[in-house]
C-alpha cells in the first residue's frame, strides 16, 4: 500500500487562500503537517477593497484540525513580506503555491489600461515577485516546489479575457525557465490549470456545472506536485472535477520551403508548402529551446549537403545502429533455442559460425518507415493514423555477406498507392546499406492503410513483387514449434514496441480478444524452420524470402510451417495448429547451393496416424503438469509398407511433444507400430497388449512405463 504523503517540518506559503482554491490547498497542506502561511488580501474579486477576515478564517479552520498555520494580509506585488512572513514565523520557506487572481473581463476594445496593468500586476509580476523572494532560499537548502497557477483562458483563449489570458500564458513561460534553472538546485515548478467552483468563476459557468467543481478535488493533485518525492517539473497539469491530465505544446513536422540553400522564398513557395506546414497529423513535442533550434539546424544542413534537393516528403533516410546482443535477442524473439543445433549460431556470440538471421534486416525498414512522416499524403484527401497501418506483405532478397554489429543507413521510399476499397495498399521499397556504402540488402513492404481506400485510384501495380501459390500436393515437410505466452514480449524488444502486441486494452481496439503477435516474429520462426530443414540453419545460403501475412497468431499458440521445395525455390505456408488458420501464405524462400529434394514418398502428413499424434497434443498442452508426473520419454516409430515414415517424440519428463527424434533427452522407451495399426490402438479397436503378443506393436526399453501411457490414449476415438 502506497504510504501517506506528510509535510511534517515543510512551510507553505499559499496566495490568495482566504477561499476557493486557495483555501483547500492551504487545508490540505495543513492536514498533512505542513506549517502553512495563508497569504489574502482580502479584496474583491476585481482587486477592490481589503480585509484580514479570509485568511483569519482559514487560519482558525487549520489550527481547529491541530494544525499550523499563521495570516499574511500582504498583496502578491509585495511578495518579499509574504515569505518574510514565513521565515519570522516558521524559519524555513518550502513550497510556494502562486494562486491568488482577480477578474476585469471585458471585450478588448473596452479593455482600459487599468484593467490590463491591475491583471498583470497581480497575475505575473505577483508570482514573479513571491516565488523571486523565495528563490535564494530554495537554492541554499537545495529543495523547493513552487506552484505557478494558469488557466483554460491562457491556453485556449476566452472572449472577454484577453488581459486575463495573456497574463495566465506569460506565467507558463515563467514557469518554463524556472524549472529549467532551479533544476539543479532540486526546485521544481509546474503549472496547474484548474476548474473550480470559486468567487471568480461563479456567475460565468452554468450552476449544475459550478455545482461539481470542487476545489477539493484539485488541491490533491497541487499537493502531490509539491511533495519531496515528486519528480515532475516544467509540466502543465490541467485538472478539473477529480480528473487531471498533463497539457503540452507540439509542432508539426513541417517544410523546407526551398530546394537549395542558394534560393529564396516567395510568398507562393509558402502557399505551395501550406498544407505540410501545417499538418499536426505527425506533430511531435520538442522538449527544450535547443532542440527545437537542433531541428532547424538539421533541415539547414540538408540543404547544404551534397545532394540540395529537398527530399521528396515520400522518402526517409534512417541510421540504424546494432549489435551481436541485438541479433541474439531477435534470434530469440523468432524462436531460436538451444535445443536446435542449427540455431546455436544465432545465440551465440563466441560460435565459430555465428550469424545473423537475415530477416533481422527487415527491422531497420520497418522502423524507418513506421517511425516517420512516410505515409503522410499519400492517399489524397486522405489523412493516415499509424495505429490503421497494417502490415501486408514483406519481401527481402540478401545482396552482400550480412554485418554482425555497426550502423546500417536505410532509404525507403514510396513507389505505388493501390486503392483496395476498404483500404490503401502502398508499396514502399527500401535499400539498406553498410558502413562502407555497400547495399546489403534490399526489402519491399506493402502496407495497408485501413479506411484510406476508396480514392479512385488503381487496384494493382506493376511494381509489387508477387506471392506465389505453393504445389498442389501435400507438404514436403512440416515443423510445428510452440510460440511462448511471453513470445511478444519478447519479439517486442527488438524494436517493434506498437502497443497491440502486449496491452489488452490497445488490442481490443483493434478488435482482437488478446495481444498478438507481430507478423514478422511469425515469419521469423518460417524462415528458421526453412533453414534449419534444408540448409543445416545455414544462413548464407538464403537469398530471398516473400511472404503475405494473412491472419494473427495469438502467442502461446502453436505454428506449423508447411514446406515445398521446386528446385531452388522453398515454398512454405504457416499455420495455426490449434486452429487450423491459416496465417501467412503465399510464401517462398530462394536458396543457393540448392540441396537435393528431400521428399520421402511418404511425409507424416500422409499418415493417417498423424491425427492421433495431433490430439495427444492438445491434450498435453491442456493439462502438461498432470502428464508430466509420467516422467518418461517416449518415441513412436510409424512404418508404413515395414518402412519407417515418421518419429514423433513424446516428452512427459519436460512437457513436450514434437515430430522426429528427442532432441537432448534419452528415450526412455520405443514402440515400433504400424500407421494403421496406431489409430487402431487409440481408437480401441485393437487392446495394446494383444498388438504386442501379436507383434503389431514392438516395444523396447522400459516397457512398464507404458502402462502409465493409457491415460494419454484414452477417449481417442473421439476424433
Amino acid at each position: 500500500m502506497v504510504g501517506e504523503l506528510r509535510f511534517d517540518g515543510r512551510v507553505v506559503v499559499v496566495t490568495g487562500a482566504g477561499a476557493g482554491l486557495g483555501r483547500a490547498y492551504a487545508l490540505l497542506f495543513g492536514e498533512k503537517g505542513a506549517s502553512v502561511v495563508v497569504n489574502d488580501l482580502g479584496g474583491g474579486r476585481h482587486g477592490e477593497g481589503s480585509s484580514t477576515r479570509a485568511a483569519d478564517v482559514v487560519v482558525n479552520e487549520i489550527r481547529s484540525r491541530g494544525g499550523k498555520a499563521v495570516a499574511d494580509y500582504n498583496s502578491v506585488e509585495d511578495g518579499e513580506k509574504i515569505i518574510q512572513t514565513a521565515l519570522e514565523n516558521f524559519g524555513r520557506i518550502d513550497v510556494v503555491v502562486n494562486n491568488a487572481g482577480i477578474l476585469r473581463d471585458k471585450s478588448f476594445p473596452r479593455i482600459s489600461d487599468t484593467d490590463w496593468d491591475l491583471i498583470q500586476r497581480v497575475h505575473l509580476k505577483g508570482t514573479f515577485k513571491t516565488t523571486q523572494a523565495a528563490w535564494p532560499h530554495f537554492k541554499n537548502q537545495n529543495f523547493g516546489r513552487i506552484i505557478v497557477t494558469a488557466s483554460n483562458s491562457g491556453l485556449y483563449g476566452n472572449y472577454g479575457q484577453a488581459n486575463y489570458s495573456a497574463a495566465k500564458m506569460a506565467v507558463v513561460g515563467l514557469s518554463n525557465t524556472l524549472a529549467i534553472e532551479g533544476q539543479k538546485n532540486n526546485i521544481h515548478c509546474n503549472v496547474i490549470v484548474p476548474t473550480a467552483a470559486s468567487r471568480l468563476t461563479e456567475d460565468i459557468l452554468p450552476p449544475e456545472f459550478f455545482a461539481e467543481l470542487k476545489p477539493e478535488l484539485i488541491a490533491p493533485v497541487v499537493v502531490w506536485l509539491c511533495h519531496e518525492s515528486c519528480e515532475e517539473n516544467g509540466s502543465i497539469i490541467e485538472s478539473a472535477a477529480g480528473w487531471a491530465g498533463k497539457c503540452h505544446l507540439v509542432r508539426s513536422q513541417g517544410s523546407l520551403l526551398r530546394s537549395k540553400i542558394t534560393d529564396s522564398v516567395s510568398p507562393e513557395n509558402v502557399q505551395s508548402k501550406w498544407d505540410k506546414v501545417t499538418d499536426m497529423s505527425n506533430a511531435v513535442r520538442l522538449e527544450s529551446i535547443q532542440e527545437a533550434s537542433g531541428a532547424l539546424m538539421t533541415a539547414l544542413e540538408d540543404l547544404k549537403s551534397g545532394n540540395q534537393d529537398t527530399p521528396d516528403q515520400n522518402t526517409v533516410v534512417e541510421k540504424f545502429s546494432f549489435t551481436n546482443r541485438d541479433l541474439i535477442l531477435y534470434a530469440l524473439g523468432v524462436g531460436a533455442t538451444v535445443e536446435s543445433s542449427g540455431d546455436l549460431r544465432f545465440l551465440y556470440e563466441n560460435d565459430e559460425q555465428f550469424a545473423a538471421l537475415p530477416t533481422y534486416f527487415i527491422i531497420p525498414g520497418l522502423l524507418a518507415s513506421m517511425g516517420s512522416n512516410l505515409f503522410e499524403n499519400v492517399v489524397p484527401g486522405k489523412q493516415v493514423d499509424l495505429s490503421n497501418v497494417l502490415h501486408g506483405e514483406q519481401f527481402l532478397e540478401i545482396l552482400e555477406p550480412l554485418p554482425l554489429s555497426g550502423t546500417v543507413t536505410t532509404s525507403c521510399n514510396v513507389v505505388d498507392v493501390l486503392d483496395k476499397g476498404s483500404g490503401a495498399a502502398v508499396i514502399v521499397n527500401m535499400d539498406t546499406y553498410n558502413e562502407a556504402g555497400e547495399k546489403i540488402a534490399f526489402q519491399q513492404m506493402t502496407a495497408f492503410l485501413v479506411g484510406a481506400g476508396g480514392f479512385g485510384g488503381k487496384r494493382n501495380s506493376d511494381k509489387a513483387m508477387a506471392t506465389a501459390e505453393p504445389p498442389s500436393r501435400r507438404p514436403d515437410v512440416s515443423v510445428k514449434q510452440k510460440t511462448s505466452v511471453d513470445q511478444a514480449a519478447l519479439y517486442r524488444l527488438s524494436g517493434d514496441v506498437n502497443p497491440i502486441h502486449i496491452d489488452p486494452n490497445m488490442a481490443a481496439l483493434g478488435g482482437f480478444s488478446k495481444p498478438i503477435l507481430h507478423g514478422l516474429c511469425s515469419l521469423g520462426f518460417a524462415t528458421r524452420h526453412v533453414l534449419n530443414h534444408y540448409t543445416s540453419g545455414d544462413p548464407s545460403k538464403f537469398k530471398v524470402i516473400k511472404a503475405r501475412f494473412a491472419k494473427p497468431v495469438i502467442p502461446g499458440q502453436t505454428l506449423q510451417t508447411d514446406m515445398w521445395q521446386e528446385g531452388a525455390r522453398i515454398h512454405f505456408e504457416a499455420r495455426v495448429v490449434e486452429t487450423g488458420t491459416k496465417v501467412i501464405n503465399g510464401g517462398y524462400v530462394d536458396l543457393v547451393d540448392v540441396p537435393s529434394p528431400t521428399r520421402n514418398l511418404v511425409s507424416a502428413s500422409d499418415l493417417v496416424s498423424k491425427a492421433v499424434f495431433d490430439a495427444i497434443q492438445v491434450r498435453l498442452e491442456s493439462n502438461i503438469e498432470k502428464y508430466k508426473k509420467i516422467n518418461g520419454v517416449f518415441v513412436y516409430q510409424i512404418t508404413k509398407g515395414g518402412k519407417v515414415a515418421a518419429t514423433w517424440t513424446v516428452d512427459l519428463k519436460n512437457g513436450k511433444m514434437y515430430e522426429g527424434d528427442p532432441k537432448g533427452v534419452k528415450a526412455d522407451t520405443t514402440l515400433t507400430v504400424d500407421d494403421q495399426d496406431m489409430v487402431d490402438i487409440a481408437t480401441g479397436k485393437i487392446n495394446p497388449q494383444v498388438a504386442f503378443m501379436k507383434g503389431k506393436l514392438k516395444v523396447k526399453g522400459n516397457i512398464m512405463l507404458t502402462q502409465k501411457l493409457q491415460s494419454l490414449m484414452k477417449e481417442e476415438s473421439k476424433l
